[in-house]
């Protein structure tokens, strides 16, 4: 009875070790395994694409793994991936693929602190202080077509309606509105002239620029309206992400030894 109870007891242990090796292959091709892990891999893919993991789902990466295994095995039969060519696109691929996840444990290694964004978000705040300008124009191609313009504005004509002739056609279709923006978003001489007038003035002469002849008109100004840290926080949490690793990177060349 004893012999009988240590032979089931074996019997056991060797079932809970070779189960579980045999669960780590999807399947075996012409004598090669394919581990299961693969499909968990695809699956992981797949579910952050917007597909929901099902029966279905796996049957059908079961059936795509092996097709590709077979695939894969009859072009090395053939001969195709020891081709230079192939070779290097391979070498290319598995570089990007390390280089990927070399950069992502990088980020969770060195996340960027609340501390550095704050710095950051108030280092732009003081380069961004001063004012905003709500301007319109009408762009025309000669002087003389800018000067009856203002003739036409002198005499009663609406800015909004006469800035359909604007070659700025973008403009014309908002009543040559341009929105908000700073002074030095615009070319210097467009800039010059309108930071001069005064809200609801239009400019008296013809304003010349690379892109032709300006009226300009300013409807407002105020001071400079800035999107709060909540705002802007994801937006510099990458942009510092991305000085990071760039910083990583080039501390990595400058001990490398390049021949």
């Amino acid at each position: 009875m004893k012999n009988m109870n240590y032979l089931r007891l074996l019997a056991v242990i060797a079932s809970a070790v070779v189960l579980p090796v045999s669960a780590q292959n999807l399947a075996i091709v012409n004598g090669k395994a394919i581990p299961s892990s693969r499909v968990e891999a695809m699956v992981k893919q797949m579910v952050q694409q917007g597909q929901k993991d099902s029966p279905e789902m796996r049957s059908m990466i079961k059936d795509e793994l092996i097709n590709r295994e077979i695939l894969a095995q009859e072009a090395d039969r053939q001969g195709v991936s020891a081709r230079p060519e192939i070779k290097n696109q391979v070498d290319l691929a598995r570089q990007s693929i390390v280089i990927r996840a070399l950069a992502q444990d990088f980020i969770a290694k060195n996340p960027v602190k609340d501390d550095e964004m704050k710095a950051e978000y108030d280092k732009f705040k003081s380069q961004s202080q001063g004012k905003e300008y709500r301007a319109r124009h009408i762009l025309v191609e000669k002087e003389d077509e800018a000067k009856a313009i203002i003739t036409k504005l002198k005499g009663g004509g609406k800015f909004e309606e006469l800035a359909a002739q604007s070659k700025d056609t973008g403009s014309a279709a908002q009543g040559g509105d341009l929105g908000w923006a700073p002074a030095d978003a615009f070319v210097k001489p467009f800039s010059d002239a309108m930071v001069a007038l005064k809200a609801g003035e239009y400019t008296q002469a013809p304003v010349q620029s690379q892109f032709g002849f300006h009226v300009i008109k300013l409807e407002e100004s105020r001071d400079a309206q800035l999107p709060s840290f909540d705002e802007v926080k994801p937006q510099i949490a990458e942009s510092l992400q991305q000085r990071k690793l760039q910083q990583f990177q080039l501390d990595l060349k400058k001990k490398a030894k390049i021949q």
